[in-house]
């Protein structure tokens, strides 16, 4: 699989995965333009959209790729707050399975503030799990050989920043409650079998609450497998 993100933080998240054959985008909260420019405008390769929920730096780009008939799946929760009208708007449910191009994908629920989705997509042998903003995932995934997660804070980082005054206890209850932190990925790759996966890219990494450093080799020396920090955020 190829696997390419543009962006990564709550700034804006969006990038894709393809197996040669399909190419499908991971959330669309970038300009459309800068997606285009990504994409070295060529928006016509494009399979279809997984949107994981409504907040802007997931959904931005959404209504343009619709008008460019780019097929966009989201929960109906997501569809009614972000009020596009397409019919290429396709509604999912979690834990029924559909398929795009040469991918099956299984939507499941996530952990956040508002209703998401994170998707396993799967290709002749390979498999790619999709978890973004989630404080928790409580599947299980087998014969994964890509994952694709957020990790981004760890408790000492937070702890720090509220000791220092930089950041407000209530802030710091908000990220533990709506993202997901080290110790709970460390959990979460420990319940999967990991025997066949390739690589683990961390996504949405925060800047202010986060040791990249800490996060790399804690999960290099807990799993073993190569990590990729994709980008820092600006949470």
């Amino acid at each position: 699989m190829q696997i390419k993100f543009f962006a990564s933080s709550s700034a804006g998240n969006c990038g894709y995965i393809s197996d040669g054959k399909t190419k499908i985008l991971l959330d669309a909260g970038i300009r459309f333009k800068d997606l285009q420019m990504y994409l070295d405008y060529s928006l016509p390769d494009i399979a279809g959209c997984l949107v994981s929920h409504e907040h802007a730096d997931h959904s931005k780009a959404v209504k343009e790729l619709t008008k460019h008939a780019v097929d966009c799946y989201m929960a109906a929760e997501t569809a009614n707050t972000i009020n596009v009208t397409s019919h290429r708007i396709r509604i999912v449910e979690p834990l029924k399975q559909f398929k795009i191009g040469t991918f099956t994908i299984l939507p499941f629920e996530l952990q956040h503030d508002v209703t998401n989705l994170g998707y396993l997509m799967a290709s002749g042998k390979e498999k790619a799990v999709y978890i973004i903003d989630s404080f928790f995932c409580r599947y299980k995934f087998p014969g994964l050989t890509h994952v694709l997660m957020e990790v981004n804070w760890n408790m000492e980082k937070l702890n720090e920043n509220v000791k220092n005054g930089v950041l407000p206890v209530d802030l710091k209850n908000r990220v533990i409650q709506s993202h997901m932190g080290l110790e709970t990925a460390v959990e979460f790759l420990a319940a999967n079998d990991l025997s066949n996966v390739k690589q683990i890219y961390i996504l949405h990494m925060s800047n202010g609450n986060s040791d990249e450093k800490l996060i790399r080799e804690t999960l290099q020396k807990k799993t073993g497998k190569e990590i990729i920090i994709v980008a820092e955020g600006a949470y």
